[in-house]
């Protein structure tokens, strides 16, 4: 049954791809939307599930916090420390952007996505109705995680072919981690570290690179509302699925 409820996540993640390089000519709105749904999903879904999994707190912070804020200082790390090894080395980028950042932040979504699929394999085994409950939000929010897949590995400069593989990937992730719940069981406290952590990264590549390049010679009242708007939409989801 998990891996069946999976296939609808596989299938919303590629609507989302096929969404989001369908617009192109309205790239400042597609960024715009994908930066706020970055945003609704790290605020609104992401951080609240890590805070409620790893309780447990160091010096005083909630380790949840704590690995929120590594995971954005770490986004910005490695992106540095790509752009300087490509200037030593000579090589152009993309509008002052290295590809292997989008790449890796694409990744970064797939490994999230595979993680959805093991919540849940997770829920069902604790019961029909949590099982229900995690996969309708999980194929929800799919749509959103399969247009940012596209949106950020193409807007760092990678080939379309790249952006699709990443798509492709992340729609699979969630099918093969919902199988993997038949063998493997993970600690709570370990996913929501875990959950911190991708929150941190993904606040930094919507509130540093997407949303700046959205209004990036398109200071557009439009652009705001579709940023809104995609906080709204999982605002949306995450009330509907609660």
């Amino acid at each position: 049954m998990a891996v069946f409820v999976a296939l609808g996540a596989f299938l919303m993640t590629l609507a989302g791809g096929w969404t989001a390089q369908r617009v192109t000519d309205r790239r400042h709105l597609v960024l715009g939307l994908a930066g706020g749904l970055m945003l609704g999903v790290v605020g609104l879904d992401l951080l609240p599930e890590a805070l409620e999994a790893a309780g447990t707190e160091v010096f005083g912070v909630p380790a949840a916090l704590l690995l929120f804020v590594a995971g954005f200082l770490l986004a910005h790390l490695v992106e540095r420390l790509l752009a300087l090894r490509r200037a030593a080395h000579g090589a152009g980028d993309h509008d002052g952007r290295t590809p292997q950042v989008g790449l890796t932040a694409a990744a970064a979504m797939v490994g999230h996505s595979a993680m959805d699929g093991v919540a849940i394999g997770a829920a069902f085994q604790v019961g029909g109705g949590m099982g229900t409950a995690v996969a309708l939000a999980v194929v929800a929010h799919d749509f959103a995680d399969g247009f940012n897949t596209y949106t950020i590995t193409s807007l760092y400069g990678n080939a379309r072919r790249k952006a699709l593989i990443m798509l492709f990937a992340d729609a699979a992730a969630p099918v093969l981690g919902a199988a993997s719940t038949t063998f493997v069981t993970i600690p709570e406290h370990l996913l929501g570290g875990y959950l911190a952590l991708f929150a941190g990264a993904l606040l930094y590549l919507a509130a540093a690179e997407i949303l700046p390049e959205a209004h990036h010679d398109h200071p557009a009242r439009s652009t705001v509302l579709c940023t809104i708007a995609g906080a709204a939409f999982i605002w949306l989801v995450v009330g509907l699925s609660g």
